[in-house]
């Protein structure tokens, strides 16, 4: 356990910073799995129905900094061209 009065601080807010994080990915992943599920349902509309909820999850954490923007980009990318190949 630390010590020093600045330390019990940094503990403190890596704290709410992992909580804020894990909610974001949490968002993330749900919206992720949503899609995937319409994808390998191979309901084309429901999966085109699903993509911008994702794609703004997966902007919205990218911007957060929660992941790399070029894994947002990627992972929508490949999304969308699994939706067009059904």
């Amino acid at each position: 356990m630390a010590n020093k009065k600045s330390a019990k601080k940094h503990i403190r807010s890596s704290k709410r910073k992992w909580l804020k994080n894990r909610y974001i990915l949490g968002k993330m992943r749900g919206a992720l799995k949503s899609v995937r599920n319409a994808i390998a349902a191979g309901d084309v509309e429901q999966a085109k129905a699903l993509m911008p909820q994702a794609a703004k999850e997966l902007d919205k954490a990218a911007h957060k900094n929660v992941i790399h923007k070029n894994k947002a980009a990627r992972l929508k990318s490949r999304l969308m061209r699994q939706i067009e190949t059904l």
